[in-house]
């Protein structure tokens, strides 16, 4: 597996991998062109903010498992185009969160105190005292737009130190935002009207970019702006010219709409807009923690393990994995099996959770149901895109659980609809994590899942289970195993066959000749390891 670096990384991140056996290319002059090229033959891609990963990019890197994002920004990032290709998106949320809190505190206190235009001035020789008269925190209030990791720490830090605490954040709660302390405000109009400080830590999106304008830059008269999260989100003309006015005190800014930020910025000309070129995550130690938690996700990718911080896949808390990882094989090959037998435009996909493994997260373990029932349709899909593939083709996925079941600890049932037709697959787990199919419409069975398999559905009159080995056999076709489970005497049977061979076409036209063969198809599922 090759994983290609586009964008530098601390070194730790990068021995991690090589210490887990996989190739490491590093590429810092990748673009256009040869950012295609380089990335033809890459399994995984990493990434700061100065690599576009876009369509193209998807279009060309045609094994791609993973983009991994050195950081927590992903605006660089198309995840609609990652997901359609199946290609999971993670960042590095935890690595650099302490360090930018701290940046924007050290940019709170730079602008109240003039610290970086007095530092210069006595650098030039100049005793400036009088000049410069601060403004204290302590009482004032901090207004935080975007309550996420870094804005809960910035809000922690600066409410340890007197301030007052209110949040413009749409998705939080007014009980998270009490416990740390704050005020949710609805209107950010509002929440600005009532700031002294104003601090954002949001990411840019299409309703985040521009936010801050003139208007909103207003209603903080007399106050402070302090932007350490992403350029975009603030009009930095409207705000060169509100702080040259007097509208605010000062600002300061750690990102800019274009970097490097251009020599002709009208941020540059105004004295008490303070402007540091994107540090907030420029420490040792959040270097090295988003390199390696990269790298981990990177390592969790390739071994088909959860990742922790995927933005487009279905994760799973590290400790509760133990206990759903052996039922997404099982619900992939419960989707494999009931999409061959049925045989049909499917419409609609049920997956149900019965015992024990319904109080678990189960979302990996659907999204994996999924993938088996669209696999035989030759559909290019994995865990990552099969949710989104359900959704644009108008096919209806429904969860439920319950915590009752008849027979087993846990179950796992599939089942699929074309409008009136439906066939369900159910599958448990033995001891020692032992996967058994054991019901197919409707039908006990106990069928071990793997390989080749044919399940036939007859009358029940005797002499069909030696016609169907007859038949095989004449076929050179070797039966490994064989389950069979009828509705009453003398109605219908199903009997599931393993085999050693895949099924010819000619064992199905012989076998579906006789009349008391009511069905037959072939099944092809996966290999077992060590089988």
């Amino acid at each position: 597996m090759k994983v290609l670096v586009t964008d530098p990384i601390a070194d730790a991140g990068l021995d991690r991998l090589r210490e887990a056996g996989y190739e490491v290319e590093t590429n810092y002059e990748a673009e256009g062109d040869d950012l295609l090229d380089a990335v033809a033959d890459a399994n995984a891609l990493i990434v700061r903010s100065g690599t576009q990963v876009d369509e193209a990019v998807f279009e060309a890197a045609e094994d791609l498992v993973i983009v991994g994002r050195a950081g927590i920004g992903v605006d660089n990032i198309d995840i609609e185009a990652a997901t359609s290709h199946g290609v999971i998106v993670a960042n590095a949320p935890e690595g650099n969160v302490r360090a930018a809190a701290e940046h924007t505190v050290a940019m709170t206190f730079a602008t109240a105190r003039s610290i970086p235009q007095a530092h210069a001035r006595l650098k030039g020789g100049e005793w400036a005292k009088s000049d410069y008269l601060g403004t204290e925190v302590n009482n004032k209030t901090l207004g935080i737009v975007g309550l996420g990791r870094v804005g809960q720490e910035v809000a922690k830090r600066l409410d340890s130190l007197g301030m007052n605490l209110v949040v413009f954040d749409p998705y939080i709660s007014e009980e998270r935002a009490a416990q740390l302390g704050a005020e949710l405000v609805e209107d950010l109009h509002e929440m600005l009207g009532q700031a002294d400080f104003a601090t954002i830590h949001t990411p840019l999106l299409p309703e985040t970019e521009g936010m801050i304008g003139e208007e909103e830059l207003a209603q903080l008269e007399g106050g402070y702006l302090i932007n350490c999260a992403r350029g975009g989100i603030v009009d930095e003309a409207a705000l060169a010219e509100a702080v040259a006015d007097g509208v605010l005190e000062g600002a300061a800014l750690d990102s800019f709409e274009t970097e490097p930020l251009p020599e002709d910025s009208p941020l540059l000309d105004v004295d008490d807009v303070v402007v540091t070129p994107h540090l907030g995550a420029s420490t040792e130690a959040a270097q090295e923690n988003v390199a390696t938690d990269t790298a981990d996700a990177v390592i969790a990718a390739f071994r088909d393990e959860p990742v922790l911080n995927a933005l487009n896949a279905p994760s799973v808390d590290e400790t509760a994995f133990p206990r759903i990882e052996p039922y997404i094989d099982l619900a992939e090959t419960a989707g494999k099996i009931g999409a061959q037998l049925l045989d049909d435009r499917i419409s609609e996909i049920e997956v149900t959770y019965e015992g024990d493994i319904a109080s678990e997260d189960v979302e990996l373990v659907t999204a994996s149901a999924l993938k088996g029932v669209f696999q035989p349709l030759e559909w290019q899909v994995n865990a990552v895109n099969a949710p989104q593939l359900a959704e644009d083709r108008g096919i209806e996925v429904v969860e439920s659980k319950t915590r009752q079941t008849e027979d087993f600890q846990s179950l796992v049932r599939v089942t699929v609809r074309d409008g009136d037709e439906e066939l369900a697959v159910e599958g448990t787990l033995f001891a020692g994590d032992d996967p058994r199919i054991v019901r197919i419409d409707g039908f006990r069975v106990d069928a071990v899942p793997y390989g080749h398999m044919l399940a036939v559905r007859n009358r029940d009159e005797p002499g069909i289970i030696g016609l169907i080995g007859t038949v095989l056999g004449n076929h050179d076709v070797n039966i490994a195993g064989m389950f069979n489970a009828r509705e009453t005497h003398g109605g219908e049977a199903l009997t599931v066959y393993n085999l050693d061979d895949d099924v010819p076409d000619a064992v199905i036209e012989e076998l579906v000749a006789d009349d008391r063969i009511l069905e037959a198809r072939g099944i092809t599922l996966d290999e077992p390891n060590g089988r």
